[in-house]
């Protein structure tokens, strides 16, 4: 089938690790990234030869051939982007924890109906760590509520994901209660400085009705093993663990060192989830091929 060429708003670290996997889909092709300004990240692109832009979103609108658009920016500019790509009937991946569009999760609630909207969020690299491993354990053990704290590397914490702290845990949170199906949850995130640098770690606590640890370590093996499958790095540093009500479990994500090193996780884990979405979007577009 012929590639479904798609646009790239934000040339920062989502962006430019981004063109690396779009270059190795078989479905996609990225035709343009734009920014408002010449940058750094612009002339990396121009590098890789990959066509770039300094008009914005608004050399994204001009470009007929392009069908879908990730938005890399910011919260308070995908909000402003969202109802133009809207209006000019480009389907948006909002990689922002803007959340204009509904959650998306490819390993919970990637559906046909998803597919047929013009607007999905990612939700936060934490999001997409997290909420799948809560869905499972909800699933056969009823999660009362769960909390979550991601650590990052404060080296893959770009000026987008700084400036989006609050929106970071916000998001998260409420994804692990529409999506991971916990009846209450907080998020905590920690950018920490520490050389070598680490690679993104999650540990997931879930106070659960059903607290019986066999089904829920069977559970949560099954979710892995979805999420490795466009997610290679993903691995469980502890299997789910009970004491009296509460599980215990972590995760641990690993990129696969594309733009930046193999510690900068959570930048894989929100593309590698983006690019799973524009690629049943391709194969819709194609009529499932």
């Amino acid at each position: 089938m012929e590639k479904m060429k798609v646009g790239i708003i934000g040339p920062g670290n989502i962006g430019l690790d981004l063109l690396y996997k779009l270059k190795r889909s078989p479905y996609l092709y990225p035709e343009l990234i734009v920014n408002i300004r010449e940058s750094k990240g612009i002339e990396y692109a121009k590098k890789m030869g990959v066509n770039t832009s300094i008009e914005g979103i608004d050399a994204i609108i001009a470009n007929q051939d392009i069908k879908l658009v990730f938005d890399c920016t910011s919260a308070s500019a995908h909000q402003v982007h969202a109802p133009i790509l809207r209006e000019a009937g480009k389907f948006a991946l909002d990689l922002t924890p803007a959340a204009i569009g509904p959650y998306c999760v490819p390993a919970v609630n990637l559906t046909e109906d998803m597919l047929n909207l013009d607007n999905l969020n990612l939700v936060t690299c934490a999001g997409q760590a997290t909420v799948p491993i809560v869905a499972a354990i909800n699933q056969v053990a009823d999660v009362s509520y769960a909390e979550i704290v991601s650590s990052i590397s404060s080296k893959s914490a770009g000026a987008g994901t700084r400036a989006n702290i609050d929106e970071f845990t916000v998001t998260t949170a409420k994804a692990i209660r529409d999506i991971g199906g916990a009846d209450d949850s907080k998020v905590i995130i920690i950018l920490n400085p520490a050389e070598p640098p680490i690679y993104m770690r999650n540990t997931i606590y879930t106070k659960v009705k059903n607290p019986s640890i066999d089904e829920i370590q069977k559970s949560v093996a099954e979710m892995v093993k979805r999420i490795q499958s466009y997610v290679p790095g993903f691995s469980l540093l502890l299997e789910p663990i009970l004491h009296e009500d509460i599980v215990t479990t972590m995760v641990q994500v690993e990129g696969l060192g594309d733009y930046l090193p193999v510690y900068s996780g959570n930048l894989d884990i929100i593309n590698t989830a983006a690019v799973r979405i524009a690629e049943e979007y391709a194969k819709k577009l194609n009529g499932g091929a």
